[in-house]
């Protein structure tokens, strides 16, 4: 469980939407959740945008993929005490970049579910020191254990964005 205080304020819609649970069992919960929803997917879902400009599902899903590889990056020298600030880095220069649009939705969401994989062992493998030690990503300092609380509440965030605008 984390104190929302910890948490950074650009973020904290994402972590006070996952409710009060352990991290490792959250971040198992809304992979799955997120995987289900990706089995269920045709194609032509997958190249769904719903409006001129924003992203397709598959741009979703992949932009995921990168926040969560992002984020983790950022936990693990957090966790191993290196205090150099890392910059933030910006979402909309990344979809562009991401051949997303060129890629079957099998393949992003076994992409998802291997780096899912790795970011539940990266936070497994932490002890409850390394998960409180800081670090300053983007000019905001934010802890081990926020970064792993982000990546569920940014994950959920998608997923009800998806259901919001993307239905047909």
């Amino acid at each position: 469980m984390i104190d929302l205080n910890s948490v950074p304020e650009f973020y904290q819609g994402y972590v006070k939407s996952l409710g009060q649970s352990d991290l490792v069992p959250l971040l198992l919960k809304t992979g799955d959740e997120f995987i289900e929803f990706g089995r269920g997917l045709s194609e032509a879902q997958g190249a769904y945008r719903y409006a001129e400009g924003k992203w397709t599902i598959k741009e979703v899903i992949q932009h995921v993929i990168d926040s969560e590889r992002i984020f983790a990056y950022r936990a693990l020298r957090f966790a191993r005490n290196d205090k150099t600030e890392i910059p933030g880095f910006e979402q909309n220069d990344y979809v562009p970049e991401s051949n997303a649009e060129k890629r079957p939705i099998h393949s992003l969401m076994t992409e998802f579910t291997n780096a899912r994989a790795s970011t539940v062992d990266l936070f497994t493998s932490f002890t409850d020191e390394m998960r409180k030690r800081s670090g300053v990503s983007n000019k905001v300092e934010m802890s081990v254990g926020a970064l792993g609380y982000i990546i569920s509440g940014h994950l959920k965030h998608h997923l009800n964005v998806i259901h919001e605008r993307y239905s047909r």
